[in-house]
């Protein structure tokens, strides 16, 4: 099995790497730096001034909590290793895009077996998708593999969750008989689920919530779980879990406290992420709003000329949610439309529109929706599994239908779900082996009168 991951990896570097080779050289014949501009410049603008030390700001006046640090630290690493060259970015993100598909691995078979997994990041690989966004100067691959990592590790802490419907309640996984007598190693593992998702939070502050919600999900499974359980404690194993769910928040909250106390320090506040949400939310809700992205309102109201970052976000905040309680049937169309476009099989931008590029997205997209909801569906008692990958999808779909909603923000949902994708396939095929097959022999040769 190692050496089949290994293929499946090495298959996975030589697509990113062959992308990342293909994007750059386009690019540089038309004498453009991004693909997707706007974020990326903003991204590239950053790194830079990490890597030669400056103020970490962008725009005037300053925007000093706009984006959180973590992808411009990836891009000043890469620049401290390769110089102000685009193309060692693309390079270091086809490792991390491979990175994210042996992730994939790990969760599969830590949910399902080493055989989902081995297909799933296989599927990972070749994503034309996934493929094609590694080499693009955007967070979306560094946000994919931090996120999974994250999930690996609740994965473990949620080794003991029962499986609902089944005869036996308490059935689940092996590895929680052996964490049971290690609470130590179990607080450790605690600690560092909330430290991966604060990782993931330095890339993109979407994933906060996960921390809380995973938590909560931890201490209900629990409780559902000893209710079956004539023997021991029941108090006592809810205590043990609700210290567990402390060390998750501790380790969150430690994790970005150095982001925070910096924030502090330099804009007056203590945020945890950004002063970015005001404007990112407004931009899917004001009486303008598309469900697609539109910033332009941000420059015609100019409020920095008169508020500080804090005060200009929270406007931004007071206005989109006013525009909720004014028009809550747009607000819920803008929703629907936003998701949408979140799931639209084939791009939604007019650069991506090509009939071929948009066939070959959909292509893949449909067929491995369509064995995850029918490996979902076998697999409907198992909330462990259905929560690390399919929770993922419902968790952003949920934001993105209040900001905005685009093909590239499902990404990171899409690894694990790759994870069912491949569960649903392989449930297939061993039907279809299984299957009798109808006999098509002549009656004489089956000792039949002819």
């Amino acid at each position: 099995m190692k050496q089949k991951v290994f293929w499946v990896l090495l298959l996975a570097l030589g697509l990113r790497i062959g992308a990342a080779l293909s994007v750059h050289t386009f690019l540089e014949s038309a004498d453009r730096d991004f693909l997707i501009e706007g974020d990326a410049a903003g991204y590239w603008e950053l790194g830079q001034k990490l890597a030669a030390g400056e103020e970490y700001s962008i725009y005037t006046p300053p925007r000093r909590a706009m984006r959180m640090p973590g992808y411009p630290l990836f891009l000043a690493a890469s620049i401290r290793l390769g110089g102000i060259q685009l193309l060692p970015v693309r390079l270091l993100q086809a490792c991390a895009g491979t990175a994210a598909c042996w992730m994939v691995y790990l969760l599969g078979t830590s949910l399902i077996d080493a055989r989902a997994g081995l297909l799933a990041s296989f599927l990972a690989a070749v994503s034309p998708t996934f493929v094609g966004f590694s080499p693009l100067i955007l967070s979306e691959t560094l946000f994919a593999a931090t996120l999974l990592v994250s999930l690996i590790l609740m994965a473990k802490l949620a080794a003991g969750w029962p499986l609902l419907g089944s005869e036996n309640p308490e059935a689940g996984n092996r590895e929680a008989a052996a964490d049971a007598t290690l609470p130590d190693r179990r607080l450790w593992l605690a600690l560092g689920t909330g430290v991966a998702v604060a990782a993931a939070c330095y890339v993109r502050p979407s994933w906060l919530l996960t921390a809380p919600l995973f938590c909560v999900t931890h201490l209900l499974m629990t409780w559902t779980g000893r209710r079956h359980n004539a023997t021991g404690s029941t108090g006592a194993v809810m205590q043990a879990k609700a210290l567990e769910c402390v060390f998750v928040i501790g380790g969150l909250a430690a994790a970005l406290a150095p982001w925070t106390i910096r924030n502090s320090q330099v804009i007056g506040h203590a945020i945890p992420t950004t002063l970015w949400v005001g404007p990112s939310l407004y931009d899917g809700l004001h009486p303008g709003a598309t469900g697609d992205s539109d910033m332009r309102f941000f420059e015609n109201d100019n409020l920095l000329a008169t508020m500080t970052e804090y005060e200009m976000d929270h406007e931004y905040r007071r206005r989109s949610w006013e525009f909720v309680r004014e028009n809550p049937g747009r607000a819920i169309q803008l929703g629907l439309i936003k998701a949408g476009r979140l799931w639209k099989p084939w791009p939604n931008a007019d650069q991506f529109r090509e009939w071929w590029l948009c066939l070959i997205v959909a292509a893949f997209f449909l067929p491995t929706v369509g064995f995850a909801l029918f490996a979902a569906v076998r697999r409907r008692g198992d909330v462990r599994c259905l929560l690390l990958t399919v929770g993922p999808v419902i968790y952003f779909t949920a934001i993105h239908s209040v900001f905005v909603g685009s093909l590239r923000y499902r990404l990171p949902a899409e690894y694990p779900l790759l994870i069912l994708s491949a569960a649903g396939c392989l449930a297939a095929y061993d039907w279809f082996q299984r299957r009798p097959m109808t006999s098509t022999m002549p009656a004489f040769e089956s000792g039949e009168p002819s």
